[in-house]
């Protein structure tokens, strides 16, 4: 009898794989994080007969879940395929048109990013449109046509900066993407403020991880929701605080700061849309799904914002899958080639 495991996908890489690197001031930050990024691109054998031929391509740029990053996902996986493996499969079989697929490195001291702009992370979606998308245009001959695609984080980035940045993006797919605060974030503060209470309080828990050897189960959701802290409401740094990040909760009764919490909610996709909708509206392709027991309850969010979107009769696809927040790199699948489609 043979052992059923995941399939692991052997097939070599056919078409050109790049890595460059791109320095941009946006990216300044508190963390003392480095502001040179690596990029890695991947271009199909058909994607450069494309180019060949003087034809132009739309680009994929990638947007990385937290604890995650671009070239992690070019790279080799047990039991896995990689991003370039995908986007090449997917080609062949004719699913999808090729691409330009972009896949940053935007990894940070945090965790991960949420690709909105912030003094303690730099200013992520600034840079997405005014540094990478320049750097790809000055590059690769595109069809001036772009979409962002990721999961968790990279699903949030994907669809707010459609949002913060109108007109800049032309198609969005996001995958179990963070939406409905209420749901994801609020029931888990008092175990995050119990976890780094025992180190004194956010600021010398973010020191202390930045000094440790190894982080805990418990480390990935408190520093998690540092980050978040960090990207949503930033405060003016000091120096028992030199980073500037709060939580948004009395530390002794774990009540929370309404003020603070309503930073939170404006980069709730579900707060964003009520005022930022008719960027959604100018997008040639908008794609939508999360599954129906994800752990983190995005379903919930996801939901209400389809919701809206269907009250404003803003143009999208919407899928709720069975399963949960993990495994579900084969979504991808559906989103390359509803975004190719749209966008070629």
């Amino acid at each position: 009898m043979g052992v059923h495991m995941p399939k692991h996908v052997f097939t070599p890489i056919k078409g050109r794989i790049e890595r460059w690197v791109l320095d941009s001031k946006l990216l300044s930050n508190r963390l003392g994080d480095p502001t040179e990024r690596e990029i890695l691109t991947h271009i199909t054998p058909e994607g450069l007969d494309v180019i060949e031929q003087g034809g132009k391509l739309p680009v994929l740029i990638y947007l990385a879940p937290f604890t995650s990053s671009g070239p992690a996902r070019a790279g080799w996986k047990a039991f896995a395929e990689t991003l370039p493996q995908r986007h090449e499969r997917l080609v062949k079989s004719g699913e999808m048109k090729p691409a330009v697929l972009v896949m940053p490195d935007t990894f940070t001291t945090l965790g991960g990013n949420q690709f909105v702009d912030s003094p303690v992370l730099g200013k992520w979606s600034s840079w997405l449109s005014q540094a990478l998308k320049p750097a790809i245009i000055s590059r690769y001959s595109t069809n001036g046509k772009f979409a962002l695609v990721g999961k968790s984080s990279g699903g949030y980035g994907s669809l707010v900066n459609a949002m913060l940045q109108p007109g800049e993006w032309d198609g969005v797919a996001c995958h179990s993407g963070d939406m409905g605060f209420e749901t994801m974030f609020l029931p888990t503060f008092p175990e995050t403020l119990t976890h780094v209470g025992k180190f004194g309080g956010a600021p010398q828990y973010v020191e202390h991880i930045r000094n440790a050897e190894r982080m805990s189960g418990p480390d990935f959701h408190s520093l998690m929701i540092c980050a978040m802290a960090a990207s949503y409401d930033p405060r003016k740094p000091s120096d028992a605080n030199p980073l500037g990040i709060v939580l948004p909760l009395e530390s002794k009764t774990a009540e929370v700061h309404e003020e603070a919490w309503s930073q939170w909610l404006s980069f709730d996709p579900l707060t964003m849309v009520e005022d930022k909708h008719e960027a959604l509206r100018q997008l040639s392709a908008l794609f939508i799904d999360c599954g129906g027991q994800d752990q983190y309850h995005i379903q919930y969010g996801s939901r209400r914002f389809v919701s809206q979107l269907l009250k404003l009769d803003i143009n999208h696809v919407w899928e709720e899958f069975a399963g949960t927040h993990s495994g579900i790199d084969y979504r991808l699948d559906l989103s390359f080639a509803f975004l190719t489609e749209n966008l070629s």
